[in-house]
């Protein structure tokens, strides 16, 4: 593997398309981009979302791959469990948190809440 695996929680997404060049320096040796379905819940329903804001999103999301929670992912699930019980996520950071471990990325957040969640691979970014 020439590249890391990143997965981008929705904070970062934001950051990543308002040109942040910190997540952009980043992400320029990612050989795998992806994120979540919650995070994209989460974008779509920012109240002031634009016409212009949903175009960009809609074009990060062909360059992405979007991953949904299926019945069928027990590694993800019993992870969902563990970080819920054991570290008192809220259940969308937990998803993240067990999708982007489950799929071995590094995931990118500036959520200091999960900046703190020992046994994954996370990453934090400057914010702009």
């Amino acid at each position: 593997m020439s590249g890391r695996r990143y997965f981008l929680d929705t904070n970062a997404i934001v950051q990543l398309l308002s040109g942040n060049p910190s997540i952009l320096e980043l992400l320029s040796d990612a050989e795998y981009i992806a994120t979540s379905i919650i995070c994209e819940i989460e974008f779509f329903s920012f109240t002031d979302l634009t016409e212009e804001d949903r175009v960009l999103f809609e074009k990060f999301t062909r360059k992405v791959e979007i991953i949904d929670l299926r019945s069928v992912d027990t590694d993800t699930k019993e992870q969902i469990y563990r970080l819920r019980s054991a570290k008192k996520l809220k259940l969308p950071d937990a998803v993240i948190v067990a999708t982007a471990s489950v799929n071995e990325c590094i995931l990118l957040t500036a959520d200091k809440k999960l900046l703190n969640v020992p046994d994954i691979n996370v990453l934090s970014y400057k914010v702009r």
